[in-house]
């Protein structure tokens, strides 16, 4: 007879011949979330398979369905359909109304990142050089106004370029290439997008000047990496968000920029993704806030 360790409940359930685990948990005591009745029509009885995934038998057509639609990676299974042949150890993913709520939005998104899901993306990070004597010199109105027209004016060459905006922090931008669908020419994109910001932000000047005799520049940093890519909801405010140490290092490249006297660096994995695309002007050797080593950082012309 083969056994499920449950890490959620910290018990080992008896498995008996042809059983499933959901049909086996639900036998030893525990409340076992299946909304659809354990007919695969739902995901709420999905477990992680912690140990021993070679002891799970072949999803069946209702299970891959599934998978298929929500873009399961291998070791989460659901409890319903899935059968054993040796030991394993799960964790339950749904163990309370909350998790219900979370899991039941999830379904109801057609957004591919709504369970989350590790991949290689770009990160750029942006940034407004003269903003903070702006913003202190102002009333609130008019540095709102401005920094929603530049938003908006951002935007559309961000979603041009395949890019989306994860999140804004004052005059800074958060923005991720990969997080949708696209999957190669990512920092190319990243970096095209940061030209055209640049040309646009001289038009945007001319504005500027003439309603408040001030002007902006730009600096901005790429970093290419694995991040975690997912789909964040508050309830009210739902985005989507890039988790991981890929996240961090772009932040701390755009901050390179006041040391060198530059308006765009990336990193050295990055400019490997367009090395023979696109020309550096320089190399520098950095020492990045809360990072330990040097980092090569490229110095690319905004054209």
């Amino acid at each position: 007879m083969s056994h499920i360790y449950s890490e959620s409940d910290q018990k080992r359930i008896e498995v008996a011949d042809r059983d499933t685990i959901l049909a086996s948990s639900l036998k030893a005591g525990i409340n076992h979330t299946h909304a659809c009745g354990g007919n695969a029509r739902c995901s709420t009885c999905r477990v992680h398979v912690v140990e021993g995934l070679q002891h799970c038998q072949p999803r069946n057509g209702a299970e891959e369905k599934m998978k298929q639609s929500l873009n399961f990676p291998d070791d989460i299974r659901l409890a319903c359909q899935t059968r054993i042949t040796g030991d394993i150890k799960i964790r339950r993913l749904v163990v309370d109304d909350l998790d219900r709520q979370i899991i039941s939005d999830q379904l109801a998104s057609h957004d591919e990142n709504s369970l989350g899901r590790e991949k290689d993306i770009a990160v750029l990070f942006t940034d407004l050089a003269n903003y903070t004597a702006f913003a202190e010199s102002l009333p609130a109105y008019d540095v709102v106004h401005v920094l929603n027209r530049y938003y908006m004016t951002m935007n559309d060459i961000v979603t041009k370029y395949g890019g989306v905006i994860s999140d804004v922090a004052g005059d800074g931008m958060l923005i991720l290439f990969g997080a949708c669908k696209k999957e190669d020419g990512l920092v190319l994109d990243a970096i095209r997008t940061v030209q055209a910001m640049r040309k646009e932000l001289s038009v945007f000047n001319t504005y500027l000047e003439s309603m408040y005799g001030r002007s902006f520049g730009l600096r901005a940093g790429i970093h290419y990496g694995s991040a975690i890519i997912g789909h964040f909801s508050t309830g009210p405010m739902s985005k989507v968000a890039a988790i991981g140490d890929t996240v961090n290092l772009a932040a701390r490249i755009e901050q390179a920029n006041k040391q060198f006297g530059s308006q765009l660096l990336i990193s050295e994995a990055a400019y490997q993704q367009v090395a023979g695309e696109i020309e550096q002007i320089g190399c520098h050797e950095a020492q990045l806030k809360g990072k330990t080593g040097s980092y090569a950082l490229y110095e690319i012309e905004l054209i």
